[in-house]
């Protein structure tokens, strides 16, 4: 199945080896994804890995702002209470002295560092977020119906303080806190652990949910100064389940109709939960719509069993229905640019059941980044994670449960690379190009000095080793792109054996090496 699914990927590469690089996502965003490490450990723990990830060559780190950790004890005495009433939720201020701590170190030391901080503003909420469900639906209390005027008070308040205005109040003297200006509203909200009900009463009821809070959070943005920022829409995942019920996943395609209002066509439909809020406030405004595309244990060149998964082998089907509505029904912009805010591949090991070799994690990720760069719609391709996440311990070592934790990091949980650290940092990929004027083959190479400031072109040397030999000749070199260092083209075949890219500088690193691939 790879083998037929490569070949899939040669016409791109042969088109791209000749084509302008504004064709493809040449000022695409790197963004990484490292909760754990950002947020909920020590200062020192978050700032060694704002250094991690900025060796690796990150330009944002998406960062998840949960609001029931924001309100984590706001109004838990009668004190309390009196002064959140007060001050009101939108307010700074109404929330426990300690609960910013953690976002206002970590967006000025990613700031002194040269990276930008994307916040995720999404639910579980606290205990006023939501009505109190049903029945049989009480483990859903934080995610149930949430409240969108609620939501918009939290994300005025954390939109306040971090409009580059505001100064933290509980330190006398300090200077006024970063400003942060790329934001999404709530997360995979077609996904019953962070919103429900999915379905209610045998429809589709999620859609509808969400479309008040992105209304209602954007109100809160554009209210404290963020109307101009990037602001994105959607952090759908990207698979679902053919189930009505209150948690059951929802596939993107379906919940994206839902949406809009629309049919499978993309024509307006009549009726629907809460589609006059089209007529109340006009289109859904947003820089780009969000999406996880993850794979699994496939290729990125390989199709879910499902059609209405999206993917990143089949990205097309998202963009597709999105013009598909612009056009239709105007309720979103025309040609509405991508964010691929999640990716990556689990590993075996550490996970002793499921996941890729490490081999094919580094594989894998460089042919997604190739495929997120050759679509013109894609902004920004995110990794999830930097470090795998610990195991559960509590749980027999011989359990599948164990192991229920995340283990897409490119740094095992000790800090030990796999091997796609080095393929996410230096991306290469090679695969047979045409034949040249003489009529003798050719390799098309692509990839991206991700590591390197975005400054100036910088230049990259390709290396071949034959079968049995000990040393690597130099066979080529090509110039990269700004801003993002990029490069694309085609080298003369040098025949059988080993072949690699190479950049050599005055600054540190000083020399680095893509992964080995065999000659096309």
């Amino acid at each position: 199945m790879l083998t037929r699914s490569l070949l899939a990927v040669l016409p791109l590469l042969a088109v791209l080896a000749g084509a302008p690089a504004a064709h493809a996502g040449a000022g695409q965003l790197s963004v990484m994804m490292e909760d754990d490490n950002l947020v909920y450990r020590t200062p020192k723990t978050t700032d060694k890995t704002l250094d991690a990830m900025a060796k690796l060559g990150v330009d944002y780190v998406r960062v998840t702002v949960l609001w029931s950790v924001v309100a984590e004890r706001a109004r838990s005495s009668q004190a309390k209470d009196k002064r959140f009433r007060r001050l009101g939720a939108g307010n700074p201020k109404a929330y426990p002295k300690g609960n910013w701590d953690r976002y206002d170190h970590l967006v000025s030391s990613a700031g002194a560092r040269g990276m930008g901080v994307y916040f995720n503003l999404t639910g579980p909420g606290p205990e006023w977020c939501c009505p109190t469900p049903p029945k049989g639906e009480e483990a859903n209390a934080s995610t149930w119906m949430p409240n969108a005027r609620e939501f918009k008070l939290f994300v005025q308040a954390v939109g306040k303080r971090y409009s580059g205005k505001y100064r933290d109040e509980n330190i006398r003297g300090r200077p006024k806190l970063p400003r942060v200006a790329f934001w999404s509203l709530w997360n995979e909200p077609n996904q019953g652990g962070w919103l429900t009900p999915q379905f209610w009463k045998g429809r589709p009821y999620s859609p509808k949910l969400y479309r008040d809070l992105y209304i209602k959070g954007r109100e809160g943005l554009v209210a404290t100064g963020h109307g101009a920022d990037v602001i994105l829409l959607g952090e759908t995942a990207p698979s679902g389940k053919d189930e009505n019920r209150s948690r059951a996943p929802m596939y993107p395609t379906t919940f994206i109709r839902n949406l809009f209002c629309v049919d499978e066509q993309g024509n307006r439909k009549s009726g629907g939960a809460g589609c006059n809020a089209f007529t109340a406030n006009g289109p859904l405004q947003a820089t780009a719509f969000a999406h996880h595309p993850y794979t699994k244990d496939r290729s990125p060149l390989v199709a879910d069993d499902s059609a209405d998964a999206i993917t990143m082998a089949n990205l097309g089907t998202l963009t597709r229905m999105l013009d598909q509505i612009a056009e239709k029904t105007s309720r979103i912009q025309a040609e509405l640019p991508i964010a691929l805010t999640e990716f990556g591949y689990e590993t075996r090991p550490p996970d002793p059941y499921s996941g890729v070799s490490l081999a094919k994690q580094a594989e894998y990720s460089n042919l997604a980044d190739l495929f997120a760069w050759a679509n013109p719609r894609v902004m920004a391709q995110t990794q999830f994670l930097l470090r795998d996440v610990a195991p559960i311990k509590t749980e027999s070592k011989t359990s599948r449960r164990r192991w229920f934790t995340y283990q897409s990091g490119l740094l095992f949980r000790d800090g030990r690379p796999k091997p796609a650290a080095v393929a996410w940092a230096f991306p290469f990929v090679a695969q047979p190009g045409p034949k040249d004027a003489e009529g003798k083959s050719t390799i098309t190479v692509w990839g991206q000095l991700r590591f390197r400031p975005n400054r100036t072109p910088d230049i990259v040397y390709f290396q071949h080793k034959a079968p049995g030999a000990t040393n690597w000749t130099l066979i080529g070199n090509l110039e990269s792109t700004v801003p993002r260092n990029y490069f694309v083209g085609s080298i003369a075949s040098p025949g059988p054996g080993l072949i690699r890219a190479a950049w050599i500088g005055q600054d540190a690193p000083k020399l680095a090496i893509s992964r080995t691939q065999r000659v096309p």
